[in-house]
């Protein structure tokens, strides 16, 4: 049995370690911000912002997949900006994709930039080249969202580790199917569990993973002192979701695999990013990094207009933002800002039969060519 399906396995039947007979099977849903207790309360569950057994069940599931110890977050951004304001002081300075997530530089320059903490940004591609040194955090996201290129985490890790940086890991865009960054060195795992690993696009949620007690402690300490906790419903959310996201990421990044160089070959389309295309400049490094080369597919069509058009024709294609439910889902990047062509599209493919999706997405692609 591969690395893979142990851990998709295993995570099936994590509850029953702490079932005792006649409990149910299935995660209970606790809803309290009070819980009995008389006397000493030390060791016991004392308060809503401090515990929940919910939580507790989420946080076992995503550190289980990632290979470390995993707490939870009302979203990717209560992950990230938790991580990013606990384990920096003023003076330090700390490192940002230029290419990625841009709500993020956005923090770093609007909020972290008051508490004396200056932020500098290099592009995915190229993330190695300047070194490491005088820096406190680096923090990369590979793949690239949405532009899709891909950085070395474990040279990444050497050389940062070297100059005396933590380095912090985006890994929404994969999942721990896709890519194990604690594996290459990384210190911290920070993901928008909005996305794939909820996969139902109904709840916010986020989670950080690390190794480092210490570190984890500290954003422990955090998330009870400022109160960024989820909701308990939300956390039983993507516990549900947890359980079926070997199956819909085994099934999204196949169909992926398939759509890509069928969209590079038509003739309404300029050009295809995607890590698993054998001539795309992230192929090589992904190829040795991820253990499958993910469900997003980037395509640039003609112009903005075309690439609307080209959406809003798609009958299997959900027009909007974020990405990684069942269905798939697209948008034109540009209209946020990100350095993107007008006409690049982000498709987040779904769960739909890959063969009909095709099909789908070639009808539309006919109407705008």
């Amino acid at each position: 049995m591969t690395d893979l399906a142990a851990r998709a396995a295993d995570l099936l039947h994590l509850r029953r370690r702490h079932l005792a007979k006649g409990d149910p099977v299935a995660l209970p849903l606790t809803m309290t911000s009070m819980f009995h207790l008389p006397g000493d309360p030390a060791g016991f569950a004392q308060y809503g912002r401090f515990d929940n057994a919910t939580w507790d069940a989420v946080e076992e599931a995503l550190g289980h997949l990632d290979g470390g110890r995993a707490l939870a977050f009302p979203s990717g951004m209560g992950a990230i900006s938790a991580v990013l304001t606990a384990l920096s002081k003023a003076g330090d300075r700390i490192l940002l994709p230029s290419d990625g997530y841009y709500t993020v530089r956005v923090f770093a320059d609007r909020f972290l930039s008051r508490l004396g903490i200056a932020a500098d940004r290099r592009p995915t591609a190229s993330f190695m080249e300047g070194g490491f040194e005088g820096y406190s955090i680096v923090y990369v996201e590979t793949p690239s969202n949405p532009g899709l290129d891909v950085c070395d985490i474990a040279a990444i890790a050497s050389a940062a580790h070297a100059a005396g940086a933590l380095v912090v890991v985006d890994n929404t865009t994969m999942t721990a199917f896709g890519q194990r960054p604690l594996d290459l060195g990384a210190d911290i795992l920070v993901s928008a569990d909005t996305k794939a690993a909820n996969g139902h696009s109904d709840a916010l949620f986020g989670h950080v993973s690390s190794r480092d007690e210490t570190l984890m402690k500290t954003i422990a300490e955090w998330r009870k002192l400022s109160g960024a906790i989820p909701g308990p419903f939300e956390a039983w959310q993507v516990h549900r979701g947890l359980e079926t996201l070997e199956l819909r990421f085994d099934r999204m990044c196949s169909t992926a695999a398939l759509l890509a160089p069928r969209l590079r070959a038509h003739k309404a389309v300029q050009t295809v990013r995607f890590p698993g295309l054998p001539d795309d400049p992230a192929h090589d490094l992904a190829r040795v990094q991820m253990d499958r080369f993910g469900f997003l597919i980037g395509l640039t069509l003609e112009s903005a207009e075309k690439a609307e058009a080209f959406i809003d024709a798609c009958r299997l294609i959900q027009p909007a933002t974020s990405f990684g439910g069942t269905h798939s889902s697209a948008e034109r990047r540009a209209r946020w800002g990100d350095a993107v062509a007008p006409g690049f599209v982000r498709l987040s493919v779904g769960c739909e039969p890959a063969e009909e999706l095709w099909s789908a997405l070639e009808e539309a692609l006919e109407k705008v060519g």
